[in-house]
């Protein structure tokens, strides 16, 4: 999740909001790994269930009916990603997840949507390092 996250950062997961509220698109998640459950892994939320995503030149674009929106995505600065273009439409109770490092991520692009029942909370707060200790806020787009 390198800009925004870091290896060996010591992070807050709220694991109960997630009981009572449905997760949110920006969201920074942990969740089991699909493929091997004893791993944990660490994403931020791009598309939510019953839309589809497309990743086309650099950029996302959800599709939900009729609409199409590009992604604004401010807390990549100026990360530019590259690579294959993609297209998922999610079911119900799937969401596409995605690093914030993009070009390095392995995320919902190789092992596909992200079953709502593998989350396991999220991240709230990093603790440490102290010179990063911060409250983790959800972006708000532009949809």
């Amino acid at each position: 999740m390198v800009p925004n996250f870091h290896e060996g950062d010591y992070l807050i997961i709220d694991e109960i909001s997630y009981r009572f509220n449905e997760p949110k698109r920006g969201e920074v998640i942990v969740f089991k790994f699909p493929l091997n459950t004893s791993q944990r892994f660490v994403k931020r939320i791009i598309g939510l269930p019953g839309e589809t995503i497309e990743i086309k030149g650099g950029g996302v674009i959800i599709k939900e009916g009729d609409k199409n929106q590009i992604l604004n995505e401010p807390y990549l600065k100026d990360i530019v990603f590259n690579g294959r273009e993609y297209e998922f439409t999610l079911k119900e109770n799937e969401y596409f997840v995605m690093g914030d490092n993009r070009d390095a991520s392995y995320d919902s692009r190789y092992f596909g949507p992200l079953d709502r029942k593998f989350i396991v909370g999220k991240v709230i707060l990093r603790l440490w390092p102290i010179k990063n200790l911060s409250k983790i806020e959800n972006p708000l787009y532009q949809l």
